[in-house]
């Protein structure tokens, strides 16, 4: 798999479409460092390592729903592997006038658009949430 991340926002877009409460996916600590930032931001209700029906680590996410409708509106992949987006502070979008949230990766961890401004630092923006 060339993007694990691109992977991820799928599954969770699709389980949505569908009305899933839950989504399995394959375990990586980058995954779990974003699904951190979309649990402390409210977009999901939370997630927990397991393990797989094949034996290899797995990451279980609970998916959070409002009067029947999904919390998350959009999920855009903005960094990819063939392009990567790297950005400084000042330059780091806020999403929908800061309804929504950018998921950056900085040499402080991987972190919100409004916790890298207010550490003061850039990085590469991984999504952005609505």
């Amino acid at each position: 798999m060339n993007d694990p991340i691109g992977d991820m926002l799928a599954r969770i877009r699709n389980s949505q479409m569908r009305g899933k409460s839950t989504v399995v996916m394959p375990a990586s600590k980058m995954r779990e460092r974003v699904l951190g930032v979309l649990a402390d931001e409210g977009y999901i209700r939370g997630f927990e390592a397991t393990t797989g029906k094949d034996g290899h680590p797995a990451i279980e996410v609970s998916l959070k729903y409002f009067e029947g409708e999904p919390v998350i509106r959009e999920m855009k992949r903005v960094s990819k592997p063939g392009r990567r987006v790297y950005l400084g502070v000042d330059d780091i979008p806020q999403v929908r006038q800061g309804l929504g949230v950018s998921i950056v990766s900085t040499s402080k961890g991987v972190m919100s658009d409004a916790s890298a401004r207010s550490q003061n630092v850039g990085g590469e923006v991984l999504c952005t949430v609505f």
